[in-house]
């Protein structure tokens, strides 16, 4: 059986761990959380170099890929240094494929109950692709990168500058500790509402569940959520908040949906081949699973 891990900075209170048939073959995902304890991270890493198939970096990212370019994170390299035998994947290749194909889907799906076209989307810089799918689905955007991930209260209405902002701040945003940019450990269950005048004026919130669910007030009622990485827990928090829609872009597997490092580090399990994939290589991959988002009403 493959087995392929992601080892995460968040909270360990979203380990999951499951077993799936997959192109013929059985696969172990699992996902094991490490509380913000980066020490502890980087000793899993090690421990499981060559012990497993493939492994995912969760709740920070190896590097951040944009349009125009990718941004390593300083902080999050040396997590990894000691691993030199298993293929390491952070899930950004899912977002700039399967992730920008899935507004189309909603689209197609449940686009005549989505009105108006308005979307607040958290931190775009960091799922581009998804970002990318909202925009050309013709959704008016508010992007919260500057409100969500830095905690300026500024919101920015146009994709152009959008791109000017985050082509200034990302080569500084790179170096910051990982902590200062996502919530990692405890700080994954909490919740401030804040911003609300933004979550009330968009039809769809979209981006990472834990920015998503940050600053997320009450009485959303008939509002659509698309993100992924989601608990039962996660489920009824949306529920509880009037959440119409959930839309999680990877699938659901025994009741969660777990994150695009995980996903891509099955994909890369599954392959067989020892490395990362290739887009072409990920891209024949996803067009054999025939992947599409889980849309569920709450």
């Amino acid at each position: 059986m493959k087995h392929a891990v992601s080892i995460s900075l968040g909270s360990s209170k979203r380990d999951k761990r499951v077993e799936v048939e997959l192109l013929g073959r059985r696969l172990c995902l699992e996902r094991i959380g490490t509380d913000g304890d980066a020490q502890r991270a980087a000793a899993l890493f090690a421990e499981l170099d060559g012990r497993v198939d493939a492994l995912g970096m969760g709740g920070i990212n190896l590097e951040i890929t944009t349009p125009w370019g990718a941004y390593p994170l300083v902080h999050a390299r040396p997590l990894v240094r000691d691993v030199s035998r298993t293929p390491v994947v952070d899930g950004g290749m899912l977002k700039m494929t399967l992730e920008r194909r899935a507004m189309a889907f909603v689209e197609q799906e449940i686009g005549p109950t989505i009105r108006p076209k308005t979307a607040l989307i958290t931190v775009g810089v960091e799922r581009a692709g998804l970002t990318q799918g909202i925009v050309e689905a013709g959704y008016e955007c508010v992007f919260g990168d500057l409100m969500f991930a830095l905690g300026i209260p500024l919101p920015i209405r146009r994709r152009a500058t959008f791109h000017r902002v985050a082509r200034m701040l990302l080569p500084l945003a790179r170096r910051m500790p990982i902590e200062w940019l996502y919530p990692t450990g405890q700080k994954q269950d909490q919740n401030e509402p804040k911003y609300e005048q933004f979550y009330r004026w968009a039809t769809v919130i979209a981006g990472d569940f834990l920015y998503v669910k940050k600053h997320m007030p009450s009485g959303m009622d008939g509002k659509v959520v698309v993100t992924n990485t989601t608990t039962a827990a996660d489920i009824d928090f949306l529920r509880r908040r009037g959440i119409r829609y959930l839309v999680t872009t990877t699938p659901v597997f025994d009741g969660r949906s777990f994150g695009t490092n995980l996903l891509e580090a099955a994909l890369v399990a599954l392959s067989g081949k020892g490395r990362r994939l290739t887009y072409p290589e990920l891209e024949a991959m996803l067009a054999q699973l025939s992947l599409r988002p889980h849309i569920r009403q709450l």
